[in-house]
Formats: structure tokens, C-alpha cells, sequence
């Protein structure tokens, strides 16, 4: 009889002695993946009561049962590590992407607004903001500094701001350089972001784009629970004040969530974007569960919702007329 034991494959006796020996390397990463494997597999595993210790020293593996009790607690936190680290899966990964370029958005966009305040008092006639002031204010600091070659050079020539010192040059310059590198790394996410689910959910990338399906699966919590959600969840995804709302004191029922920035939908006539809503809603549940069981890339699916919200559109190609009011007051009721 064969087992399978975290240090090698044994062949064992009707009496539990050791017949034959296939041992592996003393090498702790690799003897915590088999033991890892081995816990998954739970195939010809030692029967209850056997006396593993007793049969690594029988089979030279080890030859103490100090040396047997250090290395099993060597491999057993070595195990530990591996899966915790393997507990971030690639959809965990794009989670922690869009967390990170939000925080960064919110970030940038105070400071930029800070910086935009701070600079507009030495030259308010600039006329930019956001990253394009910041690159400005990097470059040449004091409006003094501009070249000729410059298209603001006339207007710095002749600009009504206060003198920018020394000293609050190079502060602003520093500045702005930090406003200008979280630009930078906002860029550098956001085609993290891109690569990864092109490989990851292919599909869901091919109809969202890699944006609002990133921001799909980060607000499901995962790529699994997205798969499992019905068209009608996801539809409404990131709309959960107005979904609460509608619950609670009888407001209209939300169209659409987040999935109202697909161009299908923000382009499209207003009286028809709720029906385009849910065919889209539909495509989107199809392709999470298309990438998380199968992970085969689909293209059919953007032809059939292309056609999808033609018809739509073909079908209601004028808004809805109002109901008009027949004019005639309900009777009060007498009171008695």
C-alpha cells in the first residue's frame, strides 16, 4: 500500500511498517507546495493512527525527532505564507487597482484645485488647470521665466498677478512636481487595469471596456459573486441610494447604475435607455460568467447587443406622449 505524505511517497506493510521509500528534497518551499497539494487532494493520504515521525526516522528523512519537529514547523509556516499570498487572486488584484486609482483621483483633484488656487494669484490670466498647470508651474515656476516661443508669453508679459519670490518658487515647484507624478501613476494603473482584464475577463472587457468592468467587479466584491449576480443586480449596480430611496418612500425605481456611462447608454435617447439598460445588463451578466467559468473570449456577444440596440432604438423612435389630463375635478365627498 501506497501513501502520500508531506515528505515523500512511502509503501507501507499491513503492519504499518515501511517497505519502500520515494523521499523528497529538504527544500522548505517546495515541501510546503506538496504539503499544500497534498490537503487539496487528500489522495492516499496515511490511514488514522499512523505514526508519521516514527516512519520519516524509519526512512532516514530525518534522524531525530527534534530534526522532524523543526522541519514540520519550518514547511508548516512556509505553507501559511504561500497561501496567504495566494489568497489575492487576479480579480482581487483589479479590486485593489480601482481602489487605488480612486483614492489617487481624489487625491489629484484636491491638489489640483489647491495648486490652481495657490498659482492663480501670480498669474491668473494662464487659463489652465489640473495636469496641464502642473507640468506649467514645473517647467518655468515664475511667469517671469517663460520664453517667447510660448504661446502665454504675452500674457505673462502683461499679467495682473503679484510677484512670485524666490522662496515660494521653488515651494511651488516641488509642488507640483508631486501633483504632476500622481498624474503620472494614475496613468500607469489605468493601463494595469487595461492589461489585466484583457486576460483576465475577456469578455467583460470586450462589451463594458476594461473601466467599467473593472468598476463592475470591484463593486461586486469579485469576479465570482459578478457571475452570479442576475442582469437585474447589475444593472442597478452603484445606484444603491436610489434603489433605497424607491424602497423605502415609493420614488421612481433607478434605470441604470454605473453601467449609464457605457456609450450605449449616455448617447442614447433618454426615453430609450432604460430598455437599452437591461439588454446591456443582460450581455454583461452573460460575459462575467462567460470569463469565470470559461474564460473563452466571445466577440459574437457585442454583435447580438449592437443588433440588440438597434431594434430597441428602431422600436421607440419618438418619446412617449404624456397623458392628458381629462379636466374633470374628482367630487369632494360631503361630510355628514
Amino acid at each position: 500500500m501506497k501513501i502520500n505524505t508531506w515528505f515523500g511517497v512511502l509503501g507501507i506493510g499491513r503492519t504499518g511498517e515501511v517497505l519502500e521509500s520515494e523521499l523528497f528534497s529538504k527544500d522548505i518551499r517546495e515541501l510546503a507546495r506538496r504539503s499544500i497539494a497534498l490537503q487539496e487532494n487528500m489522495q492516499d493520504i496515511p490511514p488514522a493512527g499512523f505514526d508519521l515521525k516514527a516512519a520519516a526516522i524509519e526512512c532516514r528523512f530525518v534522524e531525530s525527532s527534534a530534526e522532524y519537529y523543526s522541519l514540520l514547523h519550518e514547511v508548516t509556516l512556509e505553507a501559511a505564507k504561500l497561501q496567504v499570498s495566494g489568497a489575492l487572486t487576479p480579480d482581487q488584484r483589479i479590486i485593489q487597482a480601482v481602489e487605488a486609482l480612486d483614492d489617487i483621483n481624489e487625491t489629484t483633484n484636491s491638489l489640483s484645485e489647491r495648486l490652481f488656487e495657490w498659482y492663480g494669484g501670480y498669474f491668473p490670466e494662464s487659463g489652465l488647470n489640473g495636469e496641464a498647470l502642473a507640468l506649467f508651474i514645473a517647467k518655468y515656476g515664475s511667469r517671469e521665466n517663460i520664453g517667447s516661443e510660448d504661446p502665454l508669453y504675452s500674457k505673462a508679459r502683461n499679467s495682473m498677478g503679484a510677484k512670485l519670490e524666490a522662496a515660494d518658487e521653488i515651494l511651488l515647484k516641488s509642488f507640483s512636481e508631486s501633483v504632476c507624478s500622481l498624474y503620472e501613476r494614475k496613468r500607469q494603473i489605468e493601463a494595469y487595469i487595461q492589461d489585466s482584464m484583457g486576460s483576465i475577463a475577456p469578455n467583460l472587457n470586450l462589451i463594458a471596456g476594461p473601466m467599467l468592468g473593472a468598476r463592475l467587479i470591484s463593486i461586486a466584491g469579485s469576479l465570482e459573486k459578478l457571475a452570479n449576480f442576475p442582469s437585474s443586480t447589475i444593472q442597478v449596480i452603484g445606484a444603491s441610494r436610489a434603489l433605497f430611496k424607491h424602497l423605502r418612500a415609493r420614488a421612481p425605481s433607478p434605470k441604470h447604475g454605473i453601467i449609464y456611462s457605457h456609450p450605449l447608454i449616455n448617447t442614447a435617447p433618454w426615453w430609450v435607455r432604460g430598455k437599452i439598460a437591461r439588454a446591456l445588463a443582460a450581455k454583461l451578466s452573460l460575459a462575467a460568467r462567460i470569463d469565470f467559468y470559461s474564460g473563452e473570449k466571445d466577440a459574437s456577444l457585442v454583435e447580438k447587443l449592437e443588433t440588440k440596440v438597434q431594434q430597441i432604438r428602431a422600436s421607440n423612435p419618438k418619446p412617449p406622449q404624456k397623458k392628458q389630463d381629462s379636466g374633470v375635478k374628482p367630487k369632494k365627498k360631503r361630510r355628514k
